[in-house]
Protein backbone atom coordinates (compact mmCIF):
# COMPACT_ATOMS: atom_id res chain seq x y z
CA UNK A 1 0.00 0.00 0.00
CA UNK A 2 1.29 3.69 -0.80
CA UNK A 3 1.21 6.37 1.15
CA UNK A 4 -1.46 7.80 -0.90
CA UNK A 5 -3.55 5.02 -0.33
CA UNK A 6 -3.13 5.41 3.66
CA UNK A 7 -3.91 9.00 3.51
CA UNK A 8 -7.28 8.22 1.18
CA UNK A 9 -7.97 5.14 4.06
CA UNK A 10 -7.74 7.53 6.70
CA UNK A 11 -9.31 10.31 5.02
CA UNK A 12 -12.13 7.67 4.42
CA UNK A 13 -11.87 6.58 7.88
CA UNK A 14 -12.36 9.90 9.82
CA UNK A 15 -14.61 11.31 7.06
CA UNK A 16 -17.52 13.20 9.07
CA UNK A 17 -20.33 12.64 6.19
CA UNK A 18 -19.29 9.10 5.69
CA UNK A 19 -19.67 8.07 9.48
CA UNK A 20 -22.90 10.15 9.51
CA UNK A 21 -24.10 8.21 6.84
CA UNK A 22 -23.19 5.10 9.08
CA UNK A 23 -25.82 2.88 10.22
CA UNK A 24 -27.14 4.13 13.87
CA UNK A 25 -29.39 2.45 16.22
CA UNK A 26 -32.75 4.15 16.32
CA UNK A 27 -34.06 1.53 19.76
CA UNK A 28 -33.26 -1.41 20.82
CA UNK A 29 -35.30 -3.35 18.61
CA UNK A 30 -33.96 -0.84 15.38
CA UNK A 31 -30.17 -1.07 14.93
CA UNK A 32 -29.68 0.98 11.82
CA UNK A 33 -28.70 -2.33 9.52
CA UNK A 34 -30.52 -3.76 7.32
CA UNK A 35 -29.99 -7.59 6.35
CA UNK A 36 -30.20 -8.50 2.23
CA UNK A 37 -32.92 -10.00 0.62
CA UNK A 38 -35.36 -8.09 3.31
CA UNK A 39 -38.48 -9.49 1.12
CA UNK A 40 -37.58 -12.64 1.16
CA UNK A 41 -37.36 -12.87 4.62
CA UNK A 42 -40.35 -10.87 5.02
CA UNK A 43 -42.03 -13.43 2.89
CA UNK A 44 -40.92 -16.48 4.47
CA UNK A 45 -41.62 -15.06 7.74
CA UNK A 46 -45.39 -14.61 7.44
CA UNK A 47 -45.15 -17.98 5.94
CA UNK A 48 -43.96 -19.19 9.29
CA UNK A 49 -46.51 -17.33 11.30
CA UNK A 50 -49.39 -18.83 8.97
CA UNK A 51 -47.93 -22.43 8.96
CA UNK A 52 -47.78 -21.93 12.87
CA UNK A 53 -51.65 -21.27 12.50
CA UNK A 54 -52.37 -23.98 10.70
CA UNK A 55 -50.63 -26.88 13.13
CA UNK A 56 -51.26 -25.25 16.49
CA UNK A 57 -53.44 -27.24 18.60
CA UNK A 58 -55.31 -25.27 21.23
CA UNK A 59 -56.80 -28.10 22.75
CA UNK A 60 -53.22 -29.87 23.52
CA UNK A 61 -51.88 -26.34 24.90
CA UNK A 62 -54.95 -25.96 27.23
CA UNK A 63 -55.92 -28.88 28.02
CA UNK A 64 -53.13 -31.74 28.06
CA UNK A 65 -50.55 -29.17 28.62
CA UNK A 66 -52.03 -26.59 30.72
CA UNK A 67 -54.97 -28.26 32.74
CA UNK A 68 -52.18 -31.11 33.87
CA UNK A 69 -49.52 -28.07 34.67
CA UNK A 70 -52.19 -26.62 37.10
CA UNK A 71 -53.54 -29.87 38.62
CA UNK A 72 -50.02 -30.92 39.63
CA UNK A 73 -49.27 -27.90 41.17
CA UNK A 74 -52.03 -26.96 43.31
CA UNK A 75 -52.45 -30.84 43.80
CA UNK A 76 -55.72 -30.82 43.05
CA UNK A 77 -58.56 -30.54 39.92
CA UNK A 78 -57.98 -27.22 39.12
CA UNK A 79 -61.38 -26.61 36.98
CA UNK A 80 -63.83 -28.29 39.44
CA UNK A 81 -62.17 -26.78 42.52
CA UNK A 82 -64.05 -23.29 43.50
CA UNK A 83 -62.23 -20.47 44.89
CA UNK A 84 -62.47 -19.88 48.58
CA UNK A 85 -60.64 -16.85 49.48
CA UNK A 86 -58.24 -14.27 48.25
CA UNK A 87 -55.48 -16.95 49.19
CA UNK A 88 -56.78 -19.57 47.02
CA UNK A 89 -57.55 -16.45 44.07
CA UNK A 90 -54.48 -15.22 44.27
CA UNK A 91 -52.41 -18.62 44.53
CA UNK A 92 -54.66 -19.91 41.38
CA UNK A 93 -53.80 -17.07 39.46
CA UNK A 94 -50.31 -17.64 40.17
CA UNK A 95 -50.29 -21.24 39.01
CA UNK A 96 -52.90 -20.87 36.12
CA UNK A 97 -50.34 -18.47 34.78
CA UNK A 98 -47.70 -20.94 34.41
CA UNK A 99 -50.01 -23.34 33.13
CA UNK A 100 -50.54 -20.79 30.58
CA UNK A 101 -47.04 -20.07 29.27
CA UNK A 102 -47.61 -21.71 25.78
CA UNK A 103 -51.08 -20.63 25.29
CA UNK A 104 -51.35 -18.75 22.09
CA UNK A 105 -51.95 -15.76 23.38
CA UNK A 106 -49.15 -16.09 25.05
CA UNK A 107 -45.79 -17.35 23.33
CA UNK A 108 -45.92 -14.89 20.60
CA UNK A 109 -43.90 -12.17 22.38
CA UNK A 110 -40.83 -13.89 23.90
CA UNK A 111 -39.37 -14.64 20.05
CA UNK A 112 -39.06 -10.79 19.90
CA UNK A 113 -36.49 -10.58 23.07
CA UNK A 114 -33.90 -13.36 22.15
CA UNK A 115 -31.59 -11.29 20.86
CA UNK A 116 -31.11 -9.35 23.92
CA UNK A 117 -30.04 -12.41 25.57
CA UNK A 118 -26.25 -11.81 23.91
CA UNK A 119 -23.76 -10.04 26.09
CA UNK A 120 -19.87 -9.90 27.24
CA UNK A 121 -18.20 -10.74 30.31
CA UNK A 122 -17.93 -13.38 32.65
CA UNK A 123 -20.96 -16.18 33.05
CA UNK A 124 -22.50 -14.00 36.49
CA UNK A 125 -22.25 -11.32 34.14
CA UNK A 126 -23.82 -12.69 31.36
CA UNK A 127 -26.57 -14.26 33.79
CA UNK A 128 -27.19 -10.97 35.43
CA UNK A 129 -27.16 -8.59 32.09
CA UNK A 130 -30.50 -10.15 31.01
CA UNK A 131 -32.42 -9.32 34.44
CA UNK A 132 -32.55 -5.62 32.81
CA UNK A 133 -34.48 -6.05 29.87
CA UNK A 134 -36.87 -8.52 31.88
CA UNK A 135 -36.89 -5.64 34.87
CA UNK A 136 -38.04 -3.10 32.28
CA UNK A 137 -40.46 -5.65 30.92
CA UNK A 138 -42.12 -5.88 33.87
CA UNK A 139 -42.19 -2.07 34.73
CA UNK A 140 -45.15 -2.24 32.04
CA UNK A 141 -46.95 -5.81 32.53
CA UNK A 142 -47.24 -5.14 35.99
CA UNK A 143 -49.06 -1.75 34.74
CA UNK A 144 -51.32 -3.01 32.43
CA UNK A 145 -52.22 -6.28 34.25
CA UNK A 146 -52.98 -4.53 37.29
CA UNK A 147 -55.20 -1.58 35.90
CA UNK A 148 -57.29 -4.25 34.32
CA UNK A 149 -57.58 -6.38 37.07
CA UNK A 150 -58.87 -3.72 39.44
CA UNK A 151 -61.01 -2.70 36.65
CA UNK A 152 -62.38 -6.33 36.48
CA UNK A 153 -62.77 -6.03 40.47
CA UNK A 154 -65.15 -3.19 40.06
CA UNK A 155 -67.06 -3.52 36.25
CA UNK A 156 -66.01 -7.30 35.89
CA UNK A 157 -69.40 -8.83 35.73
CA UNK A 158 -70.90 -6.81 32.92
CA UNK A 159 -67.80 -7.01 30.53
CA UNK A 160 -67.51 -9.95 27.64
CA UNK A 161 -65.11 -12.17 29.21
CA UNK A 162 -67.38 -12.43 32.81
CA UNK A 163 -70.24 -14.39 29.98
CA UNK A 164 -70.13 -18.40 29.83
CA UNK A 165 -72.68 -17.98 26.69
CA UNK A 166 -71.50 -20.71 24.10
CA UNK A 167 -70.38 -19.80 21.08
CA UNK A 168 -72.89 -20.92 17.64
CA UNK A 169 -71.92 -21.39 14.15
CA UNK A 170 -72.46 -18.50 12.22
CA UNK A 171 -72.22 -16.32 15.01
CA UNK A 172 -69.57 -14.49 17.03
CA UNK A 173 -70.48 -14.13 20.52
CA UNK A 174 -68.92 -10.66 22.63
CA UNK A 175 -66.28 -12.52 24.30
CA UNK A 176 -65.21 -13.80 21.07
CA UNK A 177 -65.23 -10.11 19.30
CA UNK A 178 -63.28 -9.46 22.36
CA UNK A 179 -60.21 -11.29 21.65
CA UNK A 180 -60.33 -11.06 17.51
CA UNK A 181 -60.43 -7.13 18.34
CA UNK A 182 -57.54 -7.59 21.27
CA UNK A 183 -55.17 -10.27 19.27
CA UNK A 184 -55.76 -8.58 15.93
CA UNK A 185 -54.79 -5.40 17.32
CA UNK A 186 -51.86 -6.77 19.00
CA UNK A 187 -51.16 -9.09 16.14
CA UNK A 188 -50.67 -5.93 13.75
CA UNK A 189 -48.00 -3.97 16.15
CA UNK A 190 -45.85 -6.99 15.99
CA UNK A 191 -45.73 -6.90 12.56
CA UNK A 192 -45.13 -3.02 12.27
CA UNK A 193 -42.46 -3.93 14.68
CA UNK A 194 -41.13 -6.57 13.03
CA UNK A 195 -41.22 -4.36 9.47
CA UNK A 196 -39.06 -1.23 11.66
CA UNK A 197 -36.70 -3.52 12.33
CA UNK A 198 -35.88 -4.60 9.51
CA UNK A 199 -35.54 -0.57 8.43
CA UNK A 200 -38.89 -0.90 5.81
CA UNK A 201 -40.99 1.70 8.13
CA UNK A 202 -40.16 3.75 10.81
CA UNK A 203 -38.99 3.05 13.66
CA UNK A 204 -41.75 4.02 16.03
CA UNK A 205 -39.90 4.44 19.43
CA UNK A 206 -36.95 6.36 17.43
CA UNK A 207 -38.15 9.67 19.31
CA UNK A 208 -38.59 8.61 22.59
CA UNK A 209 -35.85 5.80 22.55
CA UNK A 210 -33.25 8.88 22.96
CA UNK A 211 -34.74 10.05 26.30
CA UNK A 212 -36.31 6.99 27.03
CA UNK A 213 -33.99 4.35 25.75
CA UNK A 214 -35.72 1.48 27.62
CA UNK A 215 -39.36 2.39 26.34
CA UNK A 216 -39.64 -0.53 23.92
CA UNK A 217 -38.77 -2.70 26.90
CA UNK A 218 -41.93 -1.48 28.72
CA UNK A 219 -44.21 -1.45 25.28
CA UNK A 220 -43.14 -4.98 24.61
CA UNK A 221 -44.31 -5.35 28.57
CA UNK A 222 -47.85 -3.86 28.23
CA UNK A 223 -48.22 -5.75 24.76
CA UNK A 224 -48.01 -8.92 26.81
CA UNK A 225 -49.94 -8.52 29.58
CA UNK A 226 -52.79 -7.27 27.15
CA UNK A 227 -52.94 -10.67 26.21
CA UNK A 228 -54.96 -10.62 29.61
CA UNK A 229 -57.19 -8.33 28.29
CA UNK A 230 -58.20 -11.18 24.92
CA UNK A 231 -57.29 -14.25 26.89
CA UNK A 232 -60.78 -17.07 26.40
CA UNK A 233 -57.77 -19.68 28.08
CA UNK A 234 -60.48 -21.45 30.09
CA UNK A 235 -58.51 -21.20 33.49
CA UNK A 236 -57.90 -17.65 32.76
CA UNK A 237 -61.68 -17.10 32.39
CA UNK A 238 -62.20 -19.16 35.57
CA UNK A 239 -59.90 -16.25 37.38
CA UNK A 240 -61.37 -13.73 35.94
CA UNK A 241 -65.20 -14.78 36.99
CA UNK A 242 -63.91 -15.13 40.68
CA UNK A 243 -62.19 -11.54 40.54
CA UNK A 244 -65.11 -10.00 38.86
CA UNK A 245 -67.62 -11.54 41.82
CA UNK A 246 -65.29 -10.39 44.65
CA UNK A 247 -66.30 -6.71 43.67
CA UNK A 248 -62.56 -5.71 44.88
CA UNK A 249 -60.54 -3.86 42.72
CA UNK A 250 -57.41 -4.68 44.72
CA UNK A 251 -57.68 -8.50 44.73
CA UNK A 252 -58.41 -8.07 40.70
CA UNK A 253 -54.98 -6.21 40.49
CA UNK A 254 -53.38 -8.63 42.33
CA UNK A 255 -54.89 -12.13 40.83
CA UNK A 256 -54.31 -10.30 37.23
CA UNK A 257 -50.38 -9.42 38.21
CA UNK A 258 -49.35 -12.60 39.62
CA UNK A 259 -51.10 -14.16 36.46
CA UNK A 260 -48.80 -12.42 34.37
CA UNK A 261 -45.97 -12.69 35.93
CA UNK A 262 -47.14 -16.45 35.95
CA UNK A 263 -47.18 -16.54 32.37
CA UNK A 264 -43.42 -15.35 32.10
CA UNK A 265 -41.72 -17.44 34.95
CA UNK A 266 -41.05 -20.31 32.15
CA UNK A 267 -39.93 -17.93 29.77
CA UNK A 268 -37.94 -15.89 31.94
CA UNK A 269 -35.66 -18.62 32.75
CA UNK A 270 -35.13 -20.16 29.75
CA UNK A 271 -34.09 -16.35 28.95
CA UNK A 272 -31.42 -16.52 31.66
CA UNK A 273 -30.01 -19.66 30.68
CA UNK A 274 -29.94 -19.14 27.06
CA UNK A 275 -27.81 -15.63 28.18
CA UNK A 276 -25.73 -17.74 30.49
CA UNK A 277 -24.08 -20.95 28.27
CA UNK A 278 -24.25 -18.88 24.60
CA UNK A 279 -24.44 -15.14 25.50
CA UNK A 280 -20.91 -14.27 24.52
CA UNK A 281 -21.01 -16.51 21.46
CA UNK A 282 -23.98 -14.99 20.73
CA UNK A 283 -22.78 -11.58 21.16
CA UNK A 284 -19.82 -12.22 19.11
CA UNK A 285 -21.97 -13.82 16.18
CA UNK A 286 -24.12 -10.28 16.34
CA UNK A 287 -21.08 -8.05 16.47
CA UNK A 288 -19.31 -10.03 13.59
CA UNK A 289 -22.62 -8.67 11.03
CA UNK A 290 -24.81 -6.35 12.77
CA UNK A 291 -27.56 -7.28 9.84
CA UNK A 292 -27.68 -10.21 12.07
CA UNK A 293 -29.15 -8.98 15.17
CA UNK A 294 -32.17 -6.97 12.23
CA UNK A 295 -32.95 -10.06 10.60
CA UNK A 296 -33.85 -11.92 13.65
CA UNK A 297 -35.77 -9.49 15.61
CA UNK A 298 -37.75 -8.57 12.54
CA UNK A 299 -38.49 -12.33 11.32
CA UNK A 300 -39.33 -12.75 15.07
CA UNK A 301 -41.76 -10.01 15.40
CA UNK A 302 -43.23 -10.80 11.82
CA UNK A 303 -43.45 -14.98 12.68
CA UNK A 304 -44.92 -13.64 16.01
CA UNK A 305 -47.40 -11.04 14.25
CA UNK A 306 -48.56 -13.22 11.71
CA UNK A 307 -49.71 -16.15 13.49
CA UNK A 308 -51.40 -14.09 16.25
CA UNK A 309 -53.56 -12.33 13.93
CA UNK A 310 -54.17 -15.02 11.65
CA UNK A 311 -54.73 -17.56 14.42
CA UNK A 312 -57.10 -15.01 16.25
CA UNK A 313 -58.67 -13.46 13.67
CA UNK A 314 -58.87 -15.68 9.93
CA UNK A 315 -58.85 -19.19 11.68
CA UNK A 316 -61.33 -18.16 14.73
CA UNK A 317 -63.92 -16.89 11.62
CA UNK A 318 -63.29 -20.58 10.29
CA UNK A 319 -64.26 -22.42 13.01
CA UNK A 320 -67.15 -19.87 14.01
CA UNK A 321 -68.42 -20.61 10.22
CA UNK A 322 -68.59 -17.85 8.93
CA UNK A 323 -66.05 -17.81 6.51
CA UNK A 324 -66.07 -21.19 4.40
CA UNK A 325 -62.66 -22.81 5.00
CA UNK A 326 -59.13 -22.25 6.63
CA UNK A 327 -56.30 -24.84 6.45
CA UNK A 328 -55.68 -26.74 9.24
CA UNK A 329 -53.69 -29.63 10.20
CA UNK A 330 -55.83 -33.23 11.36
CA UNK A 331 -54.97 -33.10 14.69
CA UNK A 332 -56.31 -29.35 15.38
Amino acid sequence: MTQTDRLTDHRDATDPIRLSTAPRATSLFVNGHAPRRRGLLILLSLLGGFLLTVVWSAEFVDQTIGDNVANALLGHDAKETPLTGVVAGVLFAFVSGIAGTFTACNIAAFGAIAPLAGSSGGRLGRFLAPLRPLGWMAVGMIAVSALYGAIVGLVGTSMPQFSTAQNTPGSLSPRSIQSMVVFGLIGLIMVYLGLAALKVVPDPFARISRRYPNAPLVFMGALVAGFLIGRPYPLFRQMFRDAAESGNPLYGAAAFTLQSIGNIVIMAVLFLLLAWFAGSRLQAWFAARPARLAAITGAAFLVAGAFTFLYWDVRLLARREIIPWYPTAPWT
